[in-house]
């Protein structure tokens, strides 16, 4: 009888971990659609820092979007990412379909770092990384309006979070950024210089 079960161990043992290796454990493991319509996997910033922020555009906080684009132009040569991240969760404050969204963000606000299509960032419909991070930060992490912010480090891990009224450009969060920069690997002996909207 003992013998059988040592023989079948190994076998429960690896069904048990091959479960736990299904779940995602990466910000990588997860893919949006670009605003523009193509697929935005998170792997392709790898080795980048990525500031992700649920957006809207008619909500008291939307003037952050001219923080966000400060923010990227500042870092984005050091190998730093916004991705914004439209959501219409809160407020009914971004109706609008993508095409509006993307003209409304570059007329007024010059936004040239890339977004996503239209998602839910909670409940039980939100996108597969709102959920996963969620699990990472628990429920005072989650997303409880616009403009919330999570930091990716360039390994694909959920660093911190800031709450919706945290200043892009406030210096806790450029802070938090610089931090994870400096954790940043060089790219063939340099910095890498890609804008992640490739």
């Amino acid at each position: 009888m003992l013998a059988r079960l040592l023989m079948t161990l190994p076998i429960l043992l690896t069904g048990s971990f091959g479960a736990a290796a299904d779940a995602p454990d990466s910000a990588h493991d997860f893919v949006f659609t670009a605003i523009e319509g193509h697929k935005l996997p998170l792997s392709s910033f790898e080795g980048k820092v990525v500031l992700v922020v649920n957006t809207a555009s008619l909500c008291g906080f939307t003037p952050q979007y001219a923080d966000l684009q400060a923010i990227w132009e500042r870092y984005r040569d050091r190998g730093f990412v916004v991705l914004g991240v439209p959501s219409n969760d809160f407020g009914n404050q971004e109706p609008g379909g993508e095409d509006e969204i993307k003209m409304f963000c570059e007329v007024n606000y010059d936004i040239d770092f890339p977004m996503t299509s239209k998602v839910q960032v909670k409940g039980e419909d939100a996108h597969p990384f709102y959920k996963w991070a969620a699990g990472q930060v628990g429920p005072a992490g989650t997303p409880r309006w616009n403009f919330h912010k999570y930091l990716i480090g360039p390994e694909g891990d959920l660093v911190t979070w800031f709450p919706t009224p945290t200043a892009p450009t406030s210096g806790t969060v450029s802070g938090a950024i610089e931090a994870q920069l400096a954790r940043a690997k060089p790219s063939g002996g340099e910095l890498t210089r890609k804008t992640g909207q490739e």
